[in-house]
């Protein structure tokens, strides 16, 4: 009985050993153009191996677009950039209907695909455009799919987006709605970059020619990763931790409770999907067949960030979504 378990666990164990591989590699290649930001570039890899979208926010010149751009290119994805403005229509993105005369002199309609068309979607400044227009938007997010004109079109194989936000000027922009912030499965905040980073970055991009990406792998592998995300297995304690991280965070009876009185509104169930999924992706780039509680606590901030809010309460004494999370995660240690 043991011999044949064995026999057949040796395949999957060889499929997620090839898909660990496949993620160094893209870590590598994307490392390659970017310097330093090692946990951003693990954060935005881990929301692709998950199946999910990523919510990038950092003041401008940090390389989001560039990040984006060499994901694209490494994981051999097609990419589409869309810059945000206030005067962008649903239209825009998801396409429209044209109105043509056929050969036999009979006028059809036909529908023009937009750029979210496409494997690898940046929407870059989300929040600068009108609530219409990121309501399209999130249907192409939740289910894969547009609807124009009453038909539906079924959006390419993978898609994924990665959307930025400027956490510092936020004149004439529109908020994102819970809702959709909800259906970013990470919340990828981008810091200044080290000093040895900076250096780095300087010497290699002002001297001579620019290295640029090289595709490392194709989208049949990255959702081949995928699959293999969905089967590695998550132990008791793992999946207690998530649960009680994720309950500990909500203003109700599981709420801790020190911090009861200070949260207005927390993480639903989709906070508990997106930790499950992140956990089994952050451990295959690290080369481990199973998550542990470090990585519940490594992923908590970006889980979490953009899916609850303090009260005014907390903000007069100084508390922050970032501290809060920060004394959840220290009753799992």
């Amino acid at each position: 009985m043991n011999d044949t378990t064995g026999e057949n666990l040796q395949p999957a164990v060889e499929r997620a050993e090839r898909a660990a591989a496949v993620a160094k590699a893209v870590r590598a290649g994307i490392g390659e153009v970017i310097f330093g930001q090692t946990d951003v570039i693990d954060q935005a890899l881990i929301t692709l191996l998950a199946g999910g979208h990523g919510l990038l926010i950092g003041v401008p010149g940090l390389a989001k677009t560039k990040l984006v751009e060499a994901m694209g290119i490494v994981l051999g994805m097609d990419f589409k950039r869309v810059q945000f403005t206030p005067d962008l229509m649903p239209a825009d993105i998801i396409g429209s209907e044209v109105l043509e005369e056929t050969d036999d002199r009979h006028r059809a309609f036909r529908f023009i695909n937009g750029p979210v068309f496409t494997q690898l979607l940046m929407a870059d400044e989300i929040n600068r455009a009108s609530p219409r227009t990121q309501s399209a938007l999130l249907q192409s997010m939740q289910e894969r799919q547009v609807t124009v004109a009453g038909t539906r079109y079924d959006l390419p194989k993978p898609f994924h987006v990665l959307a930025t936000q400027n956490p510092l000027e936020q004149e004439g922009t529109y908020p994102l709605p819970e809702a959709q912030l909800d259906r970013f499965l990470l919340q990828i905040d981008i810091g200044y970059p080290d000093k040895e980073a900076e250096k780095q970055m300087l010497l290699a991009t002002t001297f001579g020619q620019e290295k640029a990406a090289a595709p490392v792998c194709t989208p049949e592998d990255l959702m081949a990763a995928q699959a293999i995300v969905r089967h590695i297995p998550v132990g008791d304690t793992v999946v207690e931790a998530i649960l009680r991280l994720v309950r500990a965070a909500r203003p109700e009876a599981d709420a801790a409770p020190d911090l009861r009185n200070v949260i207005a509104w927390g993480p639903g169930p989709r906070a508990s999907q997106a930790f499950m999924l992140a956990c089994r992706a952050r451990a295959l780039i690290e080369g481990r067949l199973a998550p542990s509680t470090d990585d519940v606590v490594a992923l908590a901030q970006p889980v979490l960030r953009h899916r609850m809010a303090l009260n005014f309460a907390a903000r007069s004494e100084g508390l922050t979504v970032t501290t809060v999370i920060d004394r959840l995660c220290r009753t799992l240690l």
